[in-house]
């Protein structure tokens, strides 16, 4: 899918999970009490990689592909957000968030387009979306501006501290240690160690991790995250029998959980 299509492509493990040629058991599964998104969108492209992307992210994710449809289920479900394309068949995406907001649907909704002036971003903000996102984006940011949107909307207060079996991270001291014994990282290796324990138990890629650290401005086959992950293994692996950080073959890197 080219980015002109409304998303910039995850290259290596999204791609293989959209296509639907990973093995089941690396098909992530969202449990019962995740929360729950409905995406309106209807190019086919755009709305498959984003669903997938928020269902191996932990999300109940329901998508319907035109307005009238994704209307009728945002009304009868109590979502914790929704995204929602601007341009779609029978209603357009303004109606529907005024629709919703007239109707007391008060979970938060951001608006996707490939508008791009100010005027567009005011005319979607007042029509009562909570943001604005244009056509193309990269699906961390989308996902980024998701949770922050339910965090806000939920009044849920972000960690200061991030544990993963033994080993600890502090946001604000910037601390790491693993069973007690103190671990001195850089800052891109402090980021990237964030980074896989925000996401422990499920798979990031090598396009992900580039986003996350060096801002897109890198070339996707650039060793630069083998070296970086090299250099944070060695550091939080190497002395300790339980292995935390794993190769996933052809894949990404995955920082075992307690439960994996």
């Amino acid at each position: 899918m080219p980015a002109e299509a409304g998303v910039l492509i995850e290259k290596d493990w999204f791609r293989s999970f959209h296509l639907g040629t990973l093995p089941k058991t690396q098909i992530p599964s969202y449990h019962p009490n995740a929360m729950r998104v409905i995406v309106i969108e209807d190019d086919r492209k755009i709305a498959s990689f984003v669903v997938n992307g928020l269902r191996q992210n932990g999300f109940a994710v329901d998508h319907c592909d035109d307005g009238e449809s994704g209307l009728a289920m945002a009304l009868s479900v109590d979502y914790d957000a929704a995204i929602v394309d601007i341009m779609l068949p029978k209603i357009d995406g303004l109606t529907i968030v005024q629709t919703l907001r007239r109707e007391r649907r008060e979970f938060p909704v951001l608006l996707l387009s490939a508008k791009t002036t100010v005027d567009d971003r005011v005319r979607g903000l007042q029509a009562g979306g909570d943001d604005y996102l244009v056509k193309p984006f990269a699906f961390s940011e989308l996902l980024a501006r998701t949770q922050a949107l339910i965090r806000r909307a939920t009044k849920a207060t972000e960690p200061t501290r991030l544990s993963v079996t033994d080993l600890t991270l502090d946001l604000i001291t910037r601390q790491v240690s693993r069973a007690g014994t103190s671990i001195e990282l850089q800052p891109r290796e402090f980021s990237l160690l964030e980074f896989l324990m925000r996401h422990a138990g499920r798979v990031v890629t090598k396009t992900m991790i580039l986003e996350h650290i060096w801002d897109y401005g890198f070339d996707p086959q650039t060793n630069v995250v083998d070296v970086l992950i090299h250099r944070v293994r060695t550091k939080v692996d190497k002395d300790f029998p339980v292995k935390l950080i794993r190769t996933m073959r052809g894949v990404g890197y995955m920082l075992k959980s307690g439960s994996s």
